[in-house]
Parts: structure tokens; sequence; C-alpha cells
């Protein structure tokens, strides 16, 4: 117990110095220009290798002439796969670029709420470790969430985490316990805290799902998608231009859903 605590207190210590260092740093922005309209976009410098290899992407001209080719209202418009430019209608296109792979950057205060810039990936049965695909990109358009549904969200993780725990440290223990409530109370108060102290720990140290205030009211408000939420790493968000947004989500597509008229995107670098 007392090694898991000085990880922890190691890890919450090095989120701190990489937070004030993120808050020296200069901030970047990029345009995202298309043909129903332009967003401007804020990198955040919490994720510095999304951050740079996105630009260096952008500065090479990678995602220009590229499409939204993935659109899917109330969750997100996904777009810059160079196998989608120049693509003809129906094309199977979005594979992206084995070449673009890099380590995930999850950040607790950074999160999928509407207008947030992200970084698809393959799935976990064949990236166990959840790295990013920074050749191609998606844009939060998600919904608006009631408090109840967050709750809702929170329980659906935690429960079983919960669950797991107790299975662990408790039900080995509850013959024991039922035997000492009856012949020592003392022993079983004493006992029944040492387990308490165990779950609370164990349940504090894991990858529940708590929400913070800043998430609730943006999802509460502007929407979003929380079940995305330490899942797939955020690296900026739209700061100007979010009905773009909208006007993307609600264009018409294929079964692929790939929207009929073409969206093509054009990024460069703005200050």
């Amino acid at each position: 117990m007392k090694n898991s605590l000085k990880i922890l207190l190691l890890s919450s210590f090095v989120l701190l110095i990489s937070i004030a260092k993120a808050q020296d740093e200069p901030t970047y922005y990029v345009q995202i220009r298309t043909n129903l309209g332009n967003m401007r976009v804020m990198l955040y410098n919490e994720t510095p290798e999304h951050r740079a290899r996105f630009l260096k992407l952008v500065n090479s001209k990678h995602f220009d002439g590229t499409l939204f080719y993935r659109v899917i209202k109330n969750f997100v418009v996904q777009g810059g796969s160079s196998d989608s430019r120049n693509a003809a209608p129906g094309a199977h296109i979005g594979y992206g670029s084995s070449t673009e792979i890099i380590s995930s950057e999850f950040v607790t205060s950074r999160f999928h709420k509407k207008g947030a810039i992200c970084a698809p990936r393959q799935p976990e049965h064949i990236n166990h470790f959840r790295m990013s695909d920074v050749s191609q990109f998606y844009i939060v358009h998600g919904r608006v969430y009631t408090d109840e549904e967050l709750d809702i969200l929170e329980k659906r993780v935690n429960n079983p985490i919960k669950k797991q725990i107790l299975e662990t440290y408790y039900h080995p223990r509850k013959e024991e316990l039922t035997i000492l409530k009856e012949e020592s109370p003392a022993e079983y108060n004493k006992l029944l805290r040492s387990i308490k102290e165990k779950v609370d720990f164990e349940f504090n140290v894991s990858d529940k799902l708590i929400f913070t205030q800043a998430q609730r009211e943006a999802y509460t408000t502007v929407g979003g998608l929380p079940d995305l939420d330490n899942d797939y790493t955020v690296f900026g968000e739209v700061v100007e231009g979010l009905e773009v947004i909208d006007k993307i989500a609600n264009q018409k597509t294929d079964k692929n859903d790939r929207p009929l008229l073409d969206v093509k995107i054009t990024i460069q670098e703005v200050y």
C-alpha cells in the first residue's frame, strides 16, 4: 500500500510540474478552412507530442485537400486521412498512416466537450496501449447531457470497479466477519475498519470516473462526448467557428457516414 501511495504522489507531482511548464509556453493556433466555413483551433500545451506532430503535418500540407470523410451527427466529424484526398464517391477511406502513431497523452482537464479536437486510434484489441494516429483527427459534435445522465455514466463505470475490489478484500473475509460480530464485536469493528480502508484506497487510486465541475458544466451546456474521456487524446479545441461543426454534422451522408457533399480541408498555422 505504501509503494502505491508513493507512486500516486510522484505521479501527481510530475503532473503538476507538467501543467506549470505548459502554462509558461506560448499558445499555438491553426485555422481549419472548409467549403462550409472556417474554424480557429487552439492546440493544448499539456499535450506537447500531439501538438508538435500535428503542427509538423499542418506545415507540410499533409491535411490540405483531404476530406471530413466520417460525419456522425451528435457524435464526431472526422477527417484528414490522406487517402480521402481526391477519393471517388463511395470509396472506402480513412485508413490513416502507421508512420504517424504516437503515445497517448491523457490529461484530465482536457476532455471531449463540443469542439474538442482529438486523435483517433485503432481498437484496443490490436492497440493495447491506445496509441494515437495523428495523421488524421476528429472534432467532437456530441450532445448536451443532464446531470442525472452523467451520474448514470459514473455508476456504469464505477460500480464494476467497486464490485471487483469488494470481491478481493471483503468477500473472502465475510464468514470471518460474521463469526467475529457474534463472538468479539471489538475485533469485528477493527477488521471491518481495516477492510474498509483497503477498499477505499484501492477505489481512490483506480481508473474510476468522477466528472469534475468543469466537465459537468461543459457537458450540460455546450455538450460533448463524456463516454470517450480518457480513451482518446484530446489535444486542442475550436475557439472560433463552432457553428461550422454543426454545418458539417448536418450534412447528408452515405452508408459509410461520408457526406454526399465533399467537405474539403485546408489547415494552416495562425497567430
